[in-house]
């Protein structure tokens, strides 16, 4: 007990620290988990969760059964995937770019550019999309017209709803998601770019032997979080984006949730569907987490 209360005098100002984001987890992130029980009940709110009738499984077998299941759950992981293939190794290109730069003030100014989209919200995002892609004055399809072809209306058009979704993510997210590999190559010994130049290596052996081989800790550990938000996908933007004409493309199960779960207030469905996106995550996470550790010497556990 004396040793206990040693250590935790001797820490106390990392607890301090430390207080701020374990309160904002149990309020925000634990604490709601009792929501989970809704699932299981036809809720309603003036009869409170407790007082609400049980109904098992129930919620969960109508969403299986239904027409759009099958629709929904395509629509999420195809996008979800799409995101891993493509936006995740983008901010990986840019800071082995970055790396190459031996101008400082040329690397602060692309760091500095590539940074600024993160934190535009995603409504002026997708608001400049649509005044981009607008098929009377927007300015891309003035160049298709320019060109002699006819204008797209791009954001009515179900073909080009992922791409536009996934190319919005790159580049408003890129440079924000570099810092952590840009950290990761700082930690790189310079000395093993001497040796290897010495040695006669050449700047692509250089990267493929010591630059990857040094941030690759980074790359897994970011890929299983990434692999672990496949079902997830961004609800703001897609339903910024989206409208009764793409929803064979862009309908996913967030913005399902929020119409059958919100506005149609069948919390116990919508919560029914939260709930198995979830869990699908957490399966996605874990055969990750292991397939690394049995590959490799990285997991997150």
């Amino acid at each position: 007990m004396t040793f206990f209360r040693s250590r935790l005098n001797r820490s106390k100002y990392l607890l301090l620290l430390f207080a701020p984001a374990l309160i904002y987890y149990i309020l925000f992130k634990y604490v709601p988990m009792f929501g989970i029980l809704i699932s299981f009940k036809d809720y309603n709110p003036f009869k409170g969760v407790w007082q609400s009738e049980w109904a098992g499984l129930k919620h969960y077998s109508l969403f299986f059964h239904s027409p759009d299941f099958p629709k929904l759950l395509k629509n999420t992981i195809l996008l979800g995937l799409y995101k891993v293939v493509f936006t995740f190794p983008a901010p990986i290109l840019l800071a082995l770019l970055l790396n190459e730069v031996r101008i400082g003030l040329v690397k602060r100014l692309v760091q500095s550019i590539s940074y600024l989209p993160h934190f535009i919200s995603n409504v002026v995002v997708v608001s400049m999309m649509f005044l981009f892609l607008s098929p009377t004055s927007g300015v891309v399809n003035q160049l298709i017209e320019g060109l002699g072809y006819d204008s797209i209306n791009f954001m009515q058009n179900e073909n080009y709803f992922r791409t536009l979704y996934i190319l919005s993510e790159i580049w408003q997210h890129i440079g924000w998601e570099t810092i952590i590999y840009l950290a990761a190559l700082s930690a790189i010994d310079p000395q093993l770019y001497e040796a290897a130049r010495v040695d006669g290596a050449n700047r692509w052996h250089q990267v493929r032997n010591i630059t990857l081989p040094g941030i690759a800790p980074a790359i897994v550990i970011l890929f299983i979080l990434n692999i672990g938000h496949v079902l997830d996908i961004g609800f703001e933007k897609v339903l910024l984006m989206l409208n009764p004409s793409i929803y064979s493309t862009a309908d996913v199960l967030s913005t399902y949730v929020y119409r059958t779960g919100i506005q149609s207030m069948n919390y116990s469905y919508g919560t029914a569907i939260d709930l198995f996106t979830s869990v699908i995550n957490l399966l996605f996470i874990l055969t990750a987490n292991w397939i690394s550790r049995r590959k490799s010497e990285t997991s997150l556990w």
